[in-house]
């Protein structure tokens, strides 16, 4: 079973590093390198999948830190997929609950996961595009508690947060 896992943390690792490395194709002009970024991430996808099958959440404990943000990464990036973004949430929800996975990674996969059903978002993490200069968020369910409901996830205010993505 060690064996077992040290496999799986390196197999997360490079799947993270693979999908850092490519994720310049996703907003590319060039529909071949977008069809490469979606034939990437829907791999990843779906061998994510089959790890949850196998050993539920991967977890900071199983398959240590940078593994377990490994899969988050693909998690979130499982756009078209929202079976896989559904389980990982489910799955990630329950680690949270038992203290092996953290709160504010989970409000990033809840709001993705939100935003790819059509559904508005709680935490205002995902950004609709840029308007006048500033990122706009995709439509929140409360708007006007957004910044509260990040604070206790952990997530920097919403103005400091878009300060980073915002056109000089």
């Amino acid at each position: 079973m060690a064996h077992e896992v040290a496999a799986l943390t390196v197999e997360l690792t490079d799947m993270a590093a693979a999908d850092h490395q490519s994720s310049i194709r996703a907003n590319s002009n060039d529909p071949a390198e977008q069809l490469a970024w979606r034939r990437l991430t829907t791999r990843h996808g779906d061998r994510l999948g089959e790890i949850m099958n196998e050993y539920g959440w991967p977890t900071a404990e199983l398959v240590g830190e940078e593994a377990a943000r490994a899969a988050w990464l693909i998690a979130q990036h499982a756009d078209r997929q929202l079976d896989v973004q559904r389980r990982a949430l489910q799955l990630m929800e329950q680690a949270v609950s038992a203290g092996s996975a953290g709160p504010r990674e989970l409000a990033f996969l809840r709001d993705r996961t939100l935003v790819n059903e059509g559904r508005k978002q709680v935490y205002g993490t995902q950004i609709a595009g840029v308007k006048d200069g500033s990122p706009v968020p995709w439509p929140c369910e409360e708007p006007d508690r957004m910044d509260e409901l990040r604070a206790e996830v952990g997530i920097e205010p919403f103005d400091v947060y878009v300060a980073k993505f915002a056109m000089p």
